[in-house]
């Protein structure tokens, strides 16, 4: 006698009228689809002057040469130690404490010259600062 049992066969699942259950799904919702155009509105969008809405008076251009020295709005500023920095910044910063300030740093200047700024900034309590850059030359608008 024979006492062994047979193997049993492995289950498979077979996915192919599974695809083809969905393929038909799919068949007739794109048949069954109205494509319908919706009414379109016709607008004019308004056009803004974006110089005409900047607001100057919040904003203190800071420009930093390449040799270190600073000029606020233009205008040069006599010393380039933190004091004499954060003195002028407090003079233009016409809005208080709500001015923007914007560092505007040549490229070779050193680094030290924009920490300056920055520790100036915070001595004024301008806690608003940003900077100034440019696409690089040859190179497009996004």
């Amino acid at each position: 006698m024979n006492f062994r049992s047979r193997p049993r066969p492995e289950p498979e699942i077979n996915l192919i009228p599974f695809i083809d259950v969905l393929l038909v799904v799919l068949i007739f919702l794109m048949l069954s689809t109205t494509y319908s155009k919706f009414t379109e509105l016709q607008l004019r969008l308004p056009v803004a002057d974006a110089d005409a809405q900047r607001d100057y008076p919040k904003e203190v251009i800071v420009a930093v040469a390449a040799d270190g020295r600073y000029s606020i709005n233009r205008n040069p500023v006599a010393g380039r130690n933190v004091e004499a920095l954060a003195g002028a910044l407090q003079d233009a910063a016409k809005a208080g404490k709500e001015s923007v300030v914007i560092i505007s740093a040549d490229a070779a200047s050193p680094h030290q010259s924009v920490i300056t700024v920055l520790e100036a900034a915070r001595r004024s309590g301008l806690t608003q600062v940003t900077f100034a850059a440019q696409n690089p030359a040859g190179a497009g608008a996004p």
